[in-house]
């Protein structure tokens, strides 16, 4: 697919469809040497991956201002929502958590390259103390129930967590034992295919 669709979609300036390009330039130039993505997806890069990732957008409202990314690997969702806030949400400031060193240099080559306003912290999700994150996100990362031990660990009041799911997510909840002290939602991905977003609250008492 070509990106004019997907700028289309998109819906944003043109300053930031210059970056998002630059961006995916980036992704192209450091692919072959540290393996950021398949071979075969980089090939419908903007759909399976731009997109996928800029659809979660939609769940940002003003008042949400740490935006938290965890396993960013190539920075999906993570960079994608720091190119179109940048625009959109001034605002929201946004941390990634990558445990892989390789990776995190190219983050951190992206943040510079693109002058974004990030922090990444190059360790295991676990190992970090508690980042109070309005929002919590993840791309297939693991199972639903390491997602809300993690969504547990570094939420913030009122939190939400979006994760990008694929055809096991039903069977992934199944298997949750204390499901009720969280509020689920799972929805079809708005750009199609076998995916899902999943939208995760606490319970209020």
């Amino acid at each position: 697919m070509d990106n004019s669709f997907c700028l289309e979609s998109l819906n944003v300036s043109c300053e930031t469809i210059e970056m998002m390009n630059n961006y995916v330039d980036l992704l192209s130039k450091w692919n072959s040497a540290i393996n950021l993505v398949s071979k075969s997806s980089f090939l419908d890069v903007w759909h399976r991956h731009i997109l996928n990732s800029a659809q979660l957008l939609s769940y940002v409202v003003p008042e949400k201002t740490h935006w938290v990314d965890l396993g960013s690997g190539a920075g999906f969702p993570g960079i994608v929502i720091s190119i179109l806030a940048k625009d959109k949400f001034p605002l929201l400031k946004m941390t990634l958590i990558e445990s892989d060193q390789r990776k995190c240099v190219f983050l951190n080559e992206v943040s510079r390259e693109l002058k974004l306003d990030i922090i990444i912290l190059s360790d295991r999700i676990e190992n970090c103390s508690n980042l109070k994150a309005d929002i919590i996100s993840a791309r297939a990362l693991a199972p639903m129930s390491k997602l809300l031990e993690f969504f547990q660990m570094h939420s913030g009041k009122n939190c939400k967590a979006l994760f990008l799911k694929g055809e096991r997510v039903y069977s992934e909840l199944n298997q949750i034992n204390k499901i009720d002290l969280f509020q689920i939602t799972v929805e079809p991905s708005l750009v199609g295919g076998i995916g899902y977003i999943v939208t995760v609250n606490r319970k209020e008492n």
